[in-house]
């Protein structure tokens, strides 16, 4: 077993880069929720097995050297894989009344709090991690259409660098955590997700239509988890989209 107790540099950098071009590293493949602990015990895909022991204060970032052996040229280099995140530019509200900036916020934050989703806020930005489908949760924006507001999904690697260590905990820490578990979470064995969409187009008399978006989700544990294991995650969502089209004479 090899102890990593603290980070040696990351493959990106230049003179990393140079080290380990001539060479293959092992990874440490780590999802996002492993990435944010400092104490952690895994095997490579090499299957050399990895203690890391790091300071309280620090986290891996993907491309991160955790071991490099000159005489041998062994090196092992962390693999992260970070889910998007729906970034929410709440900039535009700065120009408004203070009673409509009011508003919005608790209109956006009752909408969030309605899906029981974690959420980041620094400076005029919320940060939510994707712990459903990201057409789900663009469908949730959109049905809303909060104005002045600006939202977009990015990778979570580009969002790590605006965040301090607390922070990309809160964000991705939780994002895989799964409610109402009540046992150790197995590794091998995924919950099986079941999600149905429909839409349902309303004609009026006018000539005027809207859709009703229905999207039903539920995620039930694998056939195989272990026994006194517990997991069940239901999304309602009765989500409205309308489309206005009149006639004209």
């Amino acid at each position: 077993m090899i102890l990593i107790e603290n980070i040696l540099g990351n493959r990106h950098d230049a003179d990393w880069s140079l080290r380990l071009q001539a060479l293959t590293p092992d990874t440490l493949a780590l999802d996002q929720w492993e990435a944010q602990k400092n104490r952690l015990r895994k095997k490579t895909a090499a299957g050399v097995e990895v203690a890391i022991a790091l300071p309280r204060q620090n986290h891996l970032q993907n491309g991160d050297v955790l071991f490099f052996d000159e005489a041998t040229g062994q090196a092992i280099v962390a693999a992260i894989t970070l889910k998007d995140v729906l970034v929410i530019e709440l900039e535009g509200t700065a120009v408004l009344p203070a009673e409509l900036v009011a508003r919005t916020c608790f209109e956006l934050g009752h909408a969030l709090g309605n899906q029981h989703w974690p959420a980041v806020v620094k400076g005029t930005r919320v940060y939510v991690p994707l712990t459903v489908d990201r057409k789900v949760m663009d469908s949730v924006m959109r049905t809303h259409h909060f104005e002045h507001i600006r939202y977009q999904f990015l990778p979570g690697a580009e969002v790590i660098p605006y965040l301090a260590p607390h922070e990309s905990r809160r964000l991705f820490g939780g994002a895989d955590a799964t409610p109402h578990s009540h046992s150790q979470p197995y590794q091998q064995l995924e919950p099986a997700v079941h999600e149905h969409t429909h839409e349902h187009e309303h004609v009026h008399e006018d000539g005027s239509s809207h859709t009703h978006l229905h999207v039903h989700a539920h995620q039930h544990p694998h056939a195989g988890a272990p026994a006194g294991e517990h997991r069940h995650v239901e999304l309602h969502g009765n989500y409205t989209v309308h489309h206005h089209q009149h006639n004209e004479d």
